[in-house]
């Protein structure tokens, strides 16, 4: 599958694909994240949250979308890099995590991005373990980004990719970003939660 960005190999037990119209689709996202965050809270780590792509191409907007939704929060659950003002793209992704492991002690870092991939899974959303490797379905080399990542598949991969991308819906786009930011939020929160009550056992 050709992808905006190339997951690692890792069990199929560590990831979730789920169509954006599942009408459980939040509460599994959700779920999901709590699952990953559960290394976080053992190991007090700071979050932080890569939202990549630009708002150049419709395609490739979803990253900075997501972000632009979390900064509307202003919580101080989590630090953010990556909005539609100030995106996080081919140019300044290296300098961007370079500052943030200087920045942060052994950071727990979700990377968001769009993906291409199969006709049958274009409105998928996936939160899967382990790093995203951003541009590798538009053949260009970038470092991996993120403990976790989660990704939405915006269009079909395979074939001039770049065109695709800047045909992609931007309503289909807008929806996945939504429930990504959405999701996101509730599962970050939620993770915060059972950590105070931790705490205090």
């Amino acid at each position: 599958m050709n992808r905006l960005s190339k997951i690692t190999s890792r069990p199929e037990a560590s990831s979730l694909k789920i169509p954006h119209t599942d009408p459980n689709i939040h509460s599994a996202i959700i779920h999901r994240l709590l699952f990953h965050l559960s290394d976080a809270r053992i190991q007090h780590r700071p979050l932080v949250i890569v939202c990549i792509g630009t708002d150049r191409s419709t395609g490739d907007c979803l990253g900075p979308l997501v972000g632009t939704s979390l900064a509307r929060y202003n919580s101080p659950l989590f630090h953010l890099y990556g909005t539609l003002d100030e995106p996080v793209h081919a140019m300044n992704l290296k300098d961007t995590l370079t500052a943030i492991h200087e920045k942060y002690d052994n950071p727990f870092v979700i990377g968001i991005d769009a993906c291409l991939g199969q006709s049958s899974s274009v409105g998928s959303i996936q939160v899967s373990d382990g790093p995203l490797k951003p541009g590798a379905g538009v053949h260009k080399e970038l470092p991996p980004v993120g403990d976790i990542h989660v990704t939405g598949i915006v269009n079909v991969g395979g074939f001039m990719e770049y065109f695709v991308l800047q045909n992609t819906r931007l309503s289909l786009v807008m929806r996945l970003s939504d429930i990504i930011a959405t999701c996101l939020f509730a599962g970050i929160k939620e993770w915060n939660r059972s950590t105070l009550l931790a705490a205090q056992e």
